[in-house]
């Protein structure tokens, strides 16, 4: 016998998340703190997040190769919530954060 269809657990979409920071310009700490905004909010689906170390200014963040946030292209750092927002931008409102 099977379920209803309503009752079936839905498959979500994974995403890839690549971090860019630059070294030398000691970003780490704001790659941290998105790395923890990120997986906190969106663990469930998220299937892997790659921060990688660069040089030149570099803080970009990109979902599924989709360039969501670069420094170098705003001529700014984000905002405090800002690459989490748009994150949940991308993925839509159908999901909801990871429960706690």
């Amino acid at each position: 016998m099977t379920k209803p269809e309503s009752t079936l657990p839905t498959q979500q979409k994974k995403y890839r998340v690549s971090l860019e920071y630059c070294v030398p310009c000691d970003y780490h700490a704001r790659a941290l703190q998105v790395t923890e905004e990120l997986l906190g909010n969106y663990q469930h689906i998220i299937d892997r997040l790659v921060l990688i170390t660069s040089s030149k200014g570099a803080f970009e963040v990109r979902v599924d190769d989709e360039l969501i946030f670069s420094k170098k292209a705003l001529e700014r750092h984000a905002e405090p919530g800002e690459i989490l927002r748009s994150f949940k931008e991308l993925v839509g409102p159908q999901v909801t954060p990871f429960p706690r």
